[in-house]
C-alpha cells in the first residue's frame, strides 16, 4: 500500500527538524559571519569604502526582496523541492565567493546567496510547521528552531573573527559549503517528497513583480542612507517609488482574479499581523545591537576580531538557555505570556548595553547585558514563530513563513539604517573612542526602546492567543477552525 505523503512527513520528523535546524543556523550565521572580516576583505580584493558595504547589502537586497516570492514558490512547487534548490544555489554561491578575485565577483556571489536563502528559508520553516502541527512536539521543534536562529547570528560573529584571523577571509564564504551539503543530505534522504499543497488558480505574476521590486527598492533605499542620508533626493525618490509599488501590490492582491501572492485575509488575522509587527521590531533591534556591540568591542575597547567573536559566545549560550526555558513553559502558558517577559528582558539587556563607557570592562559592559539579552531573546523567539504560523492552511504555510522571515529582514535593514544614522549624528565629526562610545550607547538604548514597543504589541494585539493544540494540520480552505480560531 502506498504511504500517505503526510504520514511519511511525520515519520521523518526528527530528520526534518535536523535539516531545518542546520538550514536556519546557516542562514542566520551568514547574516553576521562576514562583518568582522570586512577590513581584510577590503584589503584582499581592493574594495573602496563605499563598495565594501555592498558585501552586506547585496545579500540583504536579494534575501529581503525575494522572500515572499520564495514562500509562494515553496507552496506551489513543493517545500522539499524548493528547499533543495535553494540549498544547492546557496552552497554553490558560497563556494564561488570563496574564490572571488575582484570586488564584483564577491558581490555577485553574495547576491546569489541571498536568492538561495530567499528560497530555502521559508520552505524550511513551512516544512517545520507542517511536520509539527501541534502539541508538545511543536513547542520543542520551534524551541530548537529559535535556538538555531539566534545562535547562528551570534556564532557567526565568533566564526567570522576566528576564521578571518587564523584561516583567512575566504573561509567566511567556504564555511557555508559543508553546512549546505549536510542539510542537503538530511533533506534528500529524510524529508518526504509530499506533493505541492497549493495547486489551484493561475499565479499572480503582477503581484509577484510588484512585491519583489517594491521590497527590493525599499531595502535598497534604506541601506543607502549611510551614503545619502534619509532626506536626500536619492533616498526620498527610491523610498517613494518603493511605497507606490507596495501600495499597488496591496491593491492588486485585493482585486486580482488570479491567485494572490499573499491572501489579504492572511495578513488581516490578528495573530499573523501582530507577530510580524513584533518580528519587525525584534529584527530592527537585534541587527542594530549586534552591529554596535561589535564596533564597541573593536573600536572602543580595542579588541581583535577573534577575541571579539569569543565575547559574543555568552549571548549565544543565553539564547539556548532561553529557548530551553520557553520549551518547558510553553505547554502551560499562552505564547503572549512568554513573549511579553521575553521582549522586556531583552530590552533590559539592551538598556544595560546602553550604559557602556570608553573605559568599560568585559564583565560589566559585555558579559552581563549579553546574558540578560540572550535569555530574553531565546525566550520569545519560538512563541513568536508559533503564533505567526499556527492554524495557517498548508497551502499558505510557505507564504506565512516567507512573510515572517521577510518582516525580520526588512526590520533589520530599517533598524540598522535608522539607528546607525542616529548614532553617527551623536558621534559627530570628531571621532574618538569617547565620541564613538556615545554614538553606540545611543543606538543600543534606542534598540531597547524598540523592544519595549514590541512588548506592548504582544500585550495588546496578541491577547487571547493560545498554544497550538495537538492534532493534524488544518486542511486548506477559507475558514479554519480549532487552533486557527484560538490564534485569532
Amino acid at each position: 500500500m502506498t504511504k500517505d505523503p503526510r504520514t511519511a512527513v511525520r515519520d521523518g520528523a526528527g530528520t526534518t527538524l535536523a535539516a531545518v535546524a542546520v538550514v536556519q543556523f546557516m542562514v542566520s550565521l551568514d547574516l553576521s559571519v562576514v562583518n568582522v572580516g570586512l577590513p581584510e576583505i577590503a584589503a584582499g580584493l581592493g574594495f573602496g569604502a563605499v563598495g565594501l558595504t555592498w558585501v552586506i547589502h547585496a545579500y540583504a537586497l536579494t534575501f529581503g526582496g525575494l522572500l515572499l516570492l520564495g514562500g509562494k514558490a515553496a507552496d506551489r512547487h513543493g517545500h522539499k523541492r524548493v528547499l533543495l534548490l535553494g540549498l544547492g544555489l546557496f552552497g554553490l554561491a558560497s563556494f564561488a565567493g570563496g574564490f572571488a578575485q575582484e570586488p564584483g565577483h564577491l558581490v555577485a556571489a553574495r547576491a546569489a546567496q541571498g536568492i538561495g536563502a530567499a528560497a530555502l528559508a521559508p520552505a524550511a520553516l513551512a516544512l517545520l510547521a507542517a511536520t509539527f502541527p501541534g502539541g508538545r512536539a511543536r513547542v520543542r521543534a520551534f524551541g530548537v528552531w529559535s535556538a538555531m536562529n539566534a545562535a547562528g547570528g551570534a556564532f557567526g560573529v565568533l566564526a567570522g573573527g576566528l576564521l578571518t584571523e587564523y584561516a583567512g577571509w575566504r573561509w567566511v564564504m567556504f564555511v557555508n559549503v559543508p553546512m549546505a551539503l549536510c542539510a542537503l543530505a538530511l533533506a534528500q534522504r529524510g524529508v518526504a517528497a509530499a506533493p505541492p499543497v497549493d495547486r489551484g488558480g493561475r499565479p499572480d505574476i503582477a503581484g509577484a513583480v510588484l512585491a519583489t521590486v517594491g521590497m527590493t527598492l525599499l531595502v535598497f533605499g534604506v541601506v543607502r542612507t549611510d551614503q545619502y542620508g534619509w532626506t536626500s533626493p536619492a533616498t526620498m525618490t527610491t523610498l517613494s517609488v518603493a511605497a507606490l509599488l507596495l501600495g499597488a501590490f496591496v491593491h492588486v492582491e485585493r482585486t486580482t482574479a488570479r491567485e494572490p501572492l499573499v491572501r489579504p485575509g492572511l495578513i488581516a488575522r490578528r495573530a499573523v499581523a501582530g507577530a510580524n509587527l513584533c518580528n519587525l521590531l525584534l529584527g530592527a533591534a537585534m541587527a542594530a545591537a549586534f552591529y554596535f556591540v561589535s564596533l564597541y568591542v573593536q573600536r572602543v575597547l580595542g579588541k581583535g576580531p577573534a577575541l571579539t567573536g569569543l565575547m559574543f559566545l555568552p549571548f549565544a549560550l543565553g539564547v539556548i538557555v532561553g529557548a530551553f526555558v520557553a520549551v518547558r513553559l510553553a505547554q502551560r502558558l499562552a505564547p503572549r505570556t512568554l513573549l511579553v517577559p521575553g521582549t522586556l528582558l531583552t530590552a533590559a539587556g539592551f538598556a544595560w548595553f546602553g550604559l557602556i563607557s570608553p573605559d568599560g570592562s568585559f564583565a560589566v559592559d559585555v558579559l552581563g547585558p549579553s546574558v540578560v539579552a540572550g535569555v530574553g531573546f531565546g525566550l520569545c523567539l519560538g512563541p513568536l514563530v508559533s503564533v505567526a504560523t499556527v492554524g495557517v492552511a498548508p497551502g499558505e504555510a510557505g507564504t506565512a513563513s516567507g512573510l515572517l522571515t521577510s518582516s525580520r529582514q526588512i526590520g533589520a535593514s530599517l533598524g540598522l539604517a535608522a539607528l546607525g544614522t542616529a548614532a553617527d549624528h551623536r558621534t559627530g565629526d570628531t571621532v574618538t573612542p569617547a565620541t564613538l562610545n556615545d554614538g553606540y550607547a545611543l543606538g543600543l538604548t534606542l534598540s531597547a526602546a524598540l523592544l519595549t514597543v514590541a512588548a506592548l504589541i504582544a500585550l495588546t494585539v496578541l491577547r487571547g492567543t493560545r498554544p497550538a493544540a495537538s492534532g493534524p494540520a488544518p486542511e486548506p480552505g477559507p475558514a479554519l477552525t480549532g487552533t486557527a480560531e484560538q490564534a485569532r
